[in-house]
């Protein structure tokens, strides 16, 4: 199994230590992915109506041997949904598509703030949770003060933020607000997609030192660091890798190290919550 345990949520919950990301699989690739992440050992898998793969995943999990109350399911709401009706709907919606009476975690996808319409979703989510058809919520992509105004006009804070996370963009204020307030931060992106920070010298020297991968050793720098990371493969072999990591522990120099490779432009794109509107 992974070496890193489960996070308690704030709302008593908890979610594994390491995700299984679906984007942008569809169809059947994404189903047989999820079959073989399930086979794995993977139980938090990680979908949204704009992957359009819910279906896909739904039929994957219909399918395994794997008991239904020991996966994780999560999907989002996309920001065409946004508002409080709208999102009940496209809840109902995504459960039909999932093949599912109840989700285990249900996510704001993006706050889309021109539009502002995030916190009456959220107002609906909180309905949902407390009508026990969600079991936790929370949201992705969001900042500080968008988290902030959630819980001044609910009282509710989201158990999990999903936010762009690697070594060239390690997002050390937002890790640190969240764990003021016990909010998981999960990362999308873990490995840093084409931008391939794990190809850095510096990486590769420890996963020398440990006898590990370098993508194995980027995962275990997001575990130590109290980070759920969310890595997508459609190959067995690096589902493999990604999930079983040896047992190491890497030092708090080397975590620096990694830390350090942080860049000021360090974002995949333009994908800055403030500005950037998904639909």
């Amino acid at each position: 199994m992974s070496t890193s345990p489960a996070h308690t949520l704030n709302d008593g919950h908890s979610i594994p230590g390491i995700g299984f990301g679906t984007y942008p699989m569809k169809g059947q690739e994404a189903t047989d992915a999820v079959a073989s992440a399930l086979d794995i050992g993977y139980r938090l898998i990680d979908t949204a109506v704009n992957y359009g793969n819910e279906d896909a995943v739904g039929r994957a999990i219909a399918e395994t041997d794997v008991p239904r109350n020991e996966i994780v399911v999560t999907t989002k709401l996309p920001g065409r949904h946004h508002g409080y009706d709208e999102t009940l709907r496209s809840f109902d919606a995504s459960c039909a598509a999932l093949g599912l009476d109840t989700l285990d975690l249900y996510l704001i996808h993006w706050p889309n703030p021109r539009a502002g319409r995030y916190a009456e979703s959220w107002k609906a989510m909180v309905q949902l949770q407390k009508d026990h058809r969600v079991r936790s919520i929370g949201v992705s992509n969001f900042t500080r003060e968008f988290i902030e105004r959630l819980g001044a006009e609910t009282g509710v804070l989201p158990a999990v933020n999903q936010v762009e996370l690697h070594p060239y963009f390690p997002q050390e204020p937002l890790l640190a607000f969240h764990a003021q307030h016990g909010i998981v931060t999960e990362a999308w992106s873990p490995l840093g997609k084409r931008a391939a920070p794990y190809e850095e010298a510096v990486v590769g020297d420890i996963a020398a030192a440990h006898g590990i991968s370098a993508s194995q050793v980027v995962l275990r720098w997001h575990q130590q660091r109290g980070v759920v990371p969310i890595p997508k493969s459609a190959q067995r072999d690096r589902q493999l890798s990604n999930f079983d990591i040896p047992r190491v522990e890497l030092s708090a120099a080397e975590l620096a190290a990694i830390t350090a490779l942080g860049r000021a432009d360090g974002r995949l794109f333009g994908g800055d919550p403030n500005t950037h509107e998904e639909m």
